[in-house]
């Protein structure tokens, strides 16, 4: 049976360069605004508050582990935050990867790793498109393997054995698909995870991504979710974020993007693959989707390559 969430984080091609250990004491606020890297943070020992842009403050404990896809303005503050929304504090290095927020002296009260992620598919936005805007995942709610690995990263980071940063890098990894894949059973923000989570909607989501060449019809993506067709249309664009041909568009998309950049089949082959009778069909609806003509967008995949 065909997954669609493992075939989107292939596809991905997830990795954690970048990551942090930071500690507070007392009042403070750090606010950030990258809007061009994925942030994650799993919370070692304590609590803090998270606010992102547009969306409701989440107290995170102990346990917990966030991820912002497409990360946006958020920021992040203890418990009791400092009296004035203009006051921010800057990071006080404690040495290689640690710092300090808030009180210098003061016991820390709350210990987090923070980073950001990098996705190895120059198709990232898109595939990022169909994940949840805002992924949290809590210890309370019963995911006892994704606690097991934020335990695994908190020993690790106590410590100083050999290859440290290594292990650290490869825990995160592994604890960003665990999110995605918890994120599916807890129903996350609207995106691929909340639709993996409604059982008859990961019906029709399977049979897109099993058979993309197929000329889907909304109807027949209904009867396979055992929905009347509006019923399926509004379910679907409510629980992913988006119309049920949208996303198999974006899905189809973002399979001949990768089959062409890979060089593994030419124009007519990737247009027959992905659903399209013929190759010209194909290029026109590859050019306005993604910009370019296929033929130019393989090329320049084949560059990127060698």
């Amino acid at each position: 049976m065909i997954d669609p969430l493992a075939e989107v984080v292939a596809l991905l091609q997830p990795t954690t360069p970048y990551s942090k250990i930071v500690e507070g004491a007392g009042q403070w606020r750090v606010r950030r605004a990258d809007l061009d890297q994925p942030f994650y943070c799993a919370m070692l020992d304590g609590a803090c508050r998270l606010t992102v842009d547009g969306q409701a403050a989440v107290t995170l404990e102990a346990g917990d582990f966030v991820l912002i896809p497409a990360a946006r303005g958020f920021a992040t503050t203890s418990l009791v935050p400092p009296p004035s929304e203009d006051v921010e504090d800057l990071p006080i290095a404690l040495g290689p990867g640690e710092f300090r927020l808030g009180d210098r002296d003061g016991a820390p009260d709350v210990r987090f790793v923070v980073g950001h992620c990098a996705f190895g598919s120059p198709d990232a936005a898109l595939l990022v498109s169909l994940l949840p805007q805002l992924l949290h995942v809590r210890q309370s709610n019963g995911q006892e393997r994704l606690a097991t690995l934020v335990q695994l990263v908190r020993d690790e980071s106590r410590a100083q054995r050999p290859a440290r940063e290594v292990i650290l890098a490869r825990l995160l990894e592994v604890l960003f698909i665990e999110a995605l894949r918890a994120g599916a059973a807890i129903g996350a923000s609207p995106g691929l995870l909340r639709g993996l989570a409604d059982a008859r909607l990961a019906a029709a989501l399977r049979s897109m991504h099993e058979a993309p060449a197929r000329s889907w019809t909304v109807a027949e993506l209904a009867k396979e979710a055992a929905l009347s067709r509006s019923g399926f249309f509004e379910r679907f664009s409510r629980a992913v974020g988006t119309a049920p041909m949208e996303y198999l568009l974006a899905w189809r998309m973002a399979l001949a993007k990768d089959l062409l950049r890979r060089g593994a089949a030419g124009i007519a082959e990737v247009a027959a693959r992905v659903g399209y009778s013929s190759a010209s069909t194909f290029s026109v609806a590859f050019a306005r989707h993604v910009g370019v003509p296929p033929a130019r967008y393989a090329r320049e995949g084949e560059a990127l390559v060698a």
